[in-house]
């Protein structure tokens, strides 16, 4: 065999090779389960509230006179409501927008059962609640000195590293166990700062010890409460409830 064709042999065999490689699939991205633990929502009934009649009438109330508060606790969704003689009231507990705006309606709904006017009115999200379990653990000291500008850890007093997102807007908690807690005025912003955060705490991931790890896959195996969609809550109401709740007000 001549030198020529030694070499083309040779190149024959590395472009066999390189087809090879492309055709290996690569590891896909872990996917990571975000989960909304609670949604924070405001609106406005547009009357003025008697707390004291309401604590009287109501079901499930509470008059905190020193706040000048009334507390309501609905069970469906798990919500309670700080509702205050202005008409403001804000709702705690939902782990969805859907959720939050129904639980708004349910307790304006108990509002205008006792003889008052209710509008339901200037209902928003105020503040979303997730958290994110990363599947190994973090370097944070050396994260928070590479990224100064955003990050801030003072381990004397919180375990730690605080990194604020301008946009996305949302303020991250990010623990060396590899558990993040996200705080955004949505639940797309939730998401959002995740996939921004991932890459660059992906750079200072470290193995977790074994006790991590078969911690890791515990939490991952626990059953999380759904996340209630528009058509789900609609579906799991009686015909009559449907109605009583989303009449127009």
């Amino acid at each position: 065999m001549g030198e020529q064709e030694q070499v083309s042999a040779v190149m024959e065999d590395e472009k066999v090779i390189k087809e090879e490689e492309d055709l290996e699939v690569k590891d896909p991205e872990p996917v990571l389960d975000i989960i909304i633990n609670n949604v924070v929502s405001s609106f406005s009934v547009a009357c003025h509230l008697d707390l004291h009649h309401l604590a009287l009438h109501g079901n499930n109330v509470e008059l905190r006179k020193e706040n000048g508060v009334l507390t309501m606790k609905l069970r469906k969704p798990p919500t309670t409501a700080s509702i205050w003689s202005s008409g403001k009231i804000t709702c705690t507990g939902s782990t969805s927008e859907c959720q939050a705006r129904l639980a708004g309606r349910r307790i304006a709904r108990c509002v205008q059962k006792m003889g008052y006017n209710v509008k339901f009115r200037n209902f928003r999200i105020v503040n979303v609640l997730g958290t994110c379990s990363l599947p190994f653990a973090i370097k944070i000291t050396p994260f928070s000195q590479k990224h100064r500008d955003a990050a801030s850890y003072e381990p004397e007093l919180h375990p730690g590293v605080t990194y604020r997102i301008e946009h996305p807007k949302a303020t991250l908690k990010i623990f060396s166990t590899g558990s993040i807690t996200v705080t955004a005025p949505s639940i797309a912003n939730v998401q959002n700062a995740i996939e921004h955060i991932y890459p660059l705490v992906r750079e200072f991931g470290k193995a977790r010890s074994e006790e991590e790890m078969a911690e890791y896959r515990r939490n991952q195996a626990r059953k999380q409460f759904p996340i209630l969609n528009f058509e789900d809550v609609e579906e799991d109401l009686s015909s009559s409830e449907i109605e009583e709740y989303w009449e127009p007000m």
